[in-house]
């Protein structure tokens, strides 16, 4: 399972999803008010808003809010005439069971998503009787993280129109006394300043932002829709003593320690930096750029050694040299003469970066070891697993390795398992403008370490989150959350034993005395310590194996549910009224797309579309997948190149669904490219060197040929008796097939397939007793009752003998006895294209046909790229591929076993094929 959610969230990155505005005839956001309260660096927000349906018929209303990806959501409501309709969270598993009843239901998911670098947007829906009113409030929490010696609350404010009553009202409250506090963002320059008000005392602060509906309109990030920007309040706190700040409540304490009178500790600093062919062009800019800045900022008795990798290793200095003026100007030469090429041997390089610092140990400094890739290993040492064992020998906890992932090309998840198993970070650096400036932000973050070795010990404390650490650096901070033995207050000791230089030093303060939050604040503190206790167990699942990751994954679990945070590991299910949409609610992980509420069937990418990585895509043009419309249409990649070009190898691919998923990611860096109407793609490899052409796509569904070969246009998928992955085959010619039939005849359903590329139904005909029957195209419904026809296009509601049709905006429904069938229409492309779905048919019916087909139970034979699974004591090749979910009516993706049609449905495909609708 672990597997398939990898691959899912690689090819969601790149779906289009289309956000429509609200038109404010149609319904009013007459107030939003987003409050958040800071309690000792802990922030709850809560984001209400309420809306009223000024139209004379039902409409769908939309709550679309961004939060911060750090913060966990902990509750949502709906009010509706008086009726409250809570989320509830539950086990990921457990939820997903709900949605799936809900989906037989033909209902539909919600979604929490990535959007950008440090967002996340929520987003659910209900339909609101006219003239009505709905009053939405989601709460969210997060800890904030201080950095560069600041705290930021970042409040994103987008209505998607002007409000008459819009207000932020932020309170912070910190026993330790605020030092300052400022506001940023966009929301907060010309027009808008004049709407903030501040006021601070010496522990408390009040921030309020109360805009007019005209300057709603006329702000930087703003326009008829209205605000769309970041309020963002940076502040620090006082720091009295050199042990910090600890407070307790009811059992539990939290300390905070940042110590900043400190001598800074000289540093030995290596950087790894990845120059294969996929670094090209501003990629490769942006880090020279950096890097030079960087190494401006080494201080003279810092230590540094500079490496380039790509297929074999470049040193700079074959050692350690010092941060002369001298010898930074020699690096700074070398870092502007940085170029593209090769592959990637990201194994080979951090080993030898390894090797540095451990030849060259000086008393009193602090080691780092800083790595920069944009991609995946694809040279030497590929294999993940193997790449992080060596490292974790190699550093033998030395020192920490904090890996920069550049874009997304790169598996994050691979970096960040390193770098936390070395005491590190991994951190993402978009591909925007400022990636340079994001790469100096980082290194400035680790600049300066202040403690090395640093042990936090409470005597009388238990349930204690992590308490070792490799470095502490100025302008951070270090959050220690744990219970009290017996909520023994005397008893309870807290004590910091650190290396500074070349000396151990101790923090303790004997004549503190723990101060109370009191009971207003009663849960304050616990929370805190599950949020931080939560966040390290996630972190320690990554890492682990076996027995022993489970039981971390139960507890993180059991925690995420007592304490109501939408986790990894948990999913919010939205109830709504009864007949609405039932939504399960996913957080995502660092980079992953949502798993459900995709309207896009693959392989096709043209709609218009909001995307975290690419930002606005359309249909064509530069880096955009083109939409395969009528005729050929053609796209260039970032990297210029013509045909014809010395040393350009041709290629062609075949893409399966989920790897035409993964297509933009490695044209926009590798490839001039076109596509022709059946689905062939035609691409020019314009990197030179020895480099494996596809070195990625090759895992999610492309294989490279010689020359074009057709993509089968329609994809089903059977479902799989306790496995993981489902099956899927292909049905690549045109064929009327047999759907269901039940053995009496009295009821019998046909489809024909379309011509789409991505594959579907244009013609689904139904019959049931005498000459009777249903005929279902997209542009309406025919019902024939003997010699009586009739052509129905609205919604309606349709009695034929003892069978029951109604049809709506994006399906119709059809009862017949024991048996309901659903046939959903979705759009792709500006194309329709129907799918059934049988919801309920007789528990011993034997019936025939493709959706009549019983669920698989098969065994993996081996673990490897061919895999053999073993049906009914046959062997049968698969490879992975994935297959929309047409039987959702948002269709998510799934991953699954790819293989003939014949064997997937255990018998000839023409078994399963009629002469006549």
């Amino acid at each position: 399972m672990e597997r398939a959610v990898v691959q899912i969230t690689l090819f969601g990155l790149l779906l289009a999803f289309v956000t429509t505005l609200p038109n404010k005839d149609d319904w009013d956001i007459y107030s939003f008010h987003i409050n958040s309260t800071v309690t000792s660096r802990y922030a709850t927000t809560v984001i209400t808003s309420r809306v009223v349906n000024r139209m004379d018929e039902s409409k769908e209303i939309e709550f679309l809010v961004r939060i911060p990806k750090n913060a966990f959501i902990s509750k949502f409501r709906m009010s509706i005439d008086g009726q409250m309709y809570d989320g509830v969270v539950n086990a990921k598993e457990q939820a997903q069971q709900q949605y799936t009843e809900a989906v037989s239901r033909g209902q539909s998911a919600g979604i929490v998503s990535s959007v950008g670098r440090t967002l996340e947007e929520f987003k659910t829906s209900v339909t609101l009787a006219a003239h009505n009113k709905v009053t939405f409030e989601l709460t969210y929490e997060e800890l904030l993280k201080r950095k560069l010696g600041k705290y930021e609350l970042q409040i994103h404010a987008r209505p998607m129109q002007p409000v008459k009553d819009f207000k932020i009202d932020v309170y912070i409250h910190e026993k330790a006394g605020i030092n300052f506090m400022e506001v940023k963002g966009g929301l907060s320059t010309k027009a808008l300043a004049n709407a903030i008000t501040k006021t601070q005392t010496d522990k408390q602060a009040w921030l309020y932002f109360y805009p007019t509906e005209d300057q709603q309109k006329i702000c930087d990030s703003c326009g008829e829709d209205g605000m769309n920007g970041d309020l963002v309040i940076v502040y620090d706190v006082k720091r009295d003593t050199s042990l910090g700040d600890i407070e307790v409540s009811d059992g539990y304490f939290v300390h905070h320690f940042a110590p900043s009178s400190l001598p800074r500790i000289p540093k030995n600093a290596v950087f790894l930096i990845d120059q294969s062919g996929s670094m090209h062009g501003r990629k490769i800019e942006q880090t020279r750029t950096a890097l030079i800045h960087i190494l401006n900022d080494l201080a003279e008795d810092d230590y540094f050694g500079l490496i380039t990798f790509d297929g074999n290793i470049f040193h700079w200095r074959r050692e350690l040299v010092q941060a002369t003026k001298g010898n930074v100007d020699s690096a700074k030469d070398f870092a502007r003469n940085i170029q593209d090429r090769g592959s990637t041997n990201i194994n080979k390089a951090v080993l030898e970066g390894a090797r540095m610092l451990n030849a060259q140990p000086r008393e009193g400094s602090a080691s780092i070891l800083i790595l920069l890739t944009d991609g995946d290993p694809t040279s030497g040492v590929t294999d993940p697993k193997t790449i992080q064992s060596n490292v974790r020998k190699a550093i033998a906890k030395k020192f920490p390795l904090y890996c920069l992932g550049f874009g997304f090309d790169v598996n994050f998840e691979f970096l960040e398992k390193m770098s936390l198993q070395n005491s590190g970070v991994a951190r993402r650096i978009y591909q925007d403008s400022d990636a340079a400036l994001q790469l100096k932000g980082f290194y400035e973050e680790v600049a300066t370490p202040l403690l090395t070795d640093v042990t936090m010990i409470y005597i009388g404390g238990t349930n204690l989150t992590q308490t070792n650490f490799s470095q502490y650096y100025n302008g951070s901070e270090i959050v220690v959350a744990g219970q009290i033995t017996d909520n023994d207050i005397d008893s309870f000791v807290p004590q910091v034993v650190a290396i500074s230089s070349k000396r151990r030093v101790t923090f303790a303060d004997t004549n503190a005395t723990m101060e109370s939050t009191g009971t207003v604040s009663d849960s304050h503190i616990q929370r805190v310590w599950a949020y931080l206790t939560v966040k390290q167990l996630l972190d320690q699942e990554l890492l682990l194996s076996g027995p022993e990751k489970e039981k971390v994954k139960t507890d993180a679990l059991e925690l995420s549910l007592k304490y109501s945070f939408v986790t990894p590991l948990t999913s919010m299910v939205v109830t709504k009224p009864l007949g609405e949409n039932t939504e399960v609610l996913h957080k995502p992980k660092e980079g992953q797309a949502p798993q459900q509420n995709w309207q896009v069937p693959p392989p096709s990418l043209s709609h218009t579309s909001s995307n975290p990585v690419f930002g606005r895509m359309r249909s064509s043009g530069v880096g955009a997948v083109p939409g395969f419309g009528a005729g050929r249409r053609a796209g260039v990649g970032a990297v210029p190149g013509a045909a014809g070009e010395s040393g350009v190898g041709q290629y062609h691919l075949h893409f399966g669904p989920l790897g035409m998923t993964m297509l933009h990611k490695y044209t926009s860096a590798m490839f001039r490219y076109h596509y022709d109407d059946n689905y062939h793609l035609h691409s020019r490899r314009i990197i030179s060197g020895h480099v494996d052409p596809f070195p990625s796509l090759m895992k999610y569904g492309a294989v490279a040929h010689k020359k074009p070969i057709r993509v089968p246009p329609h994809r089903f998928l059977i479902k799989t008796e306790n496995q993981s992955l489902p099956l899927c085959f292909d049905i690549n010619r045109d064929v009327r097939l047999k759907l269901l039939h039940h053995p009496s005849g009295e009821l019998s359903m046909n489809g024909e397939l379309d011509s789409l590329r991505y594959g579907g139904f244009k013609r689904i005909v139904i019959h049931f007793e005498t000459n009777k029957s249903v005929d279902v195209k997209i542009d309406g419904i025919t019902v024939k009752d003997g010699h009586d026809v009739k052509f129905y296009t609205g919604n309606d509601h349709i009695t034929v003998g003892s069978v029951t049709v109604i049809k709506r905006d994006k399906e119709v429904d059809v009862t017949a006895g024991d048996t309901r069938i659903v046939i959903l229409l979705h759009q792709q492309n500006r194309k329709h294209l129907l799918w059934p779905v049988v919801r309920q048919q007789p528990p011993d019916s034997n019936a025939e046909g493709i959706l009549a087909l019983k669920p698989v139970a098969y065994e993996e034979v081996q673990q490897t790229r061919s895999t053999k699974l073993r049906i009914k004591d046959q062997e049968i090749d698969v490879v992975s591929a994935g297959a929309a979910d047409y039987s959702i009516p948002f269709p998510p993706i799934l991953e699954c076993w790819l293989m003939s049609a014949e064997s997937a449905l255990q018998r000839p495909l023409d078994d399963f094929s009629v002469a006549e609708l």
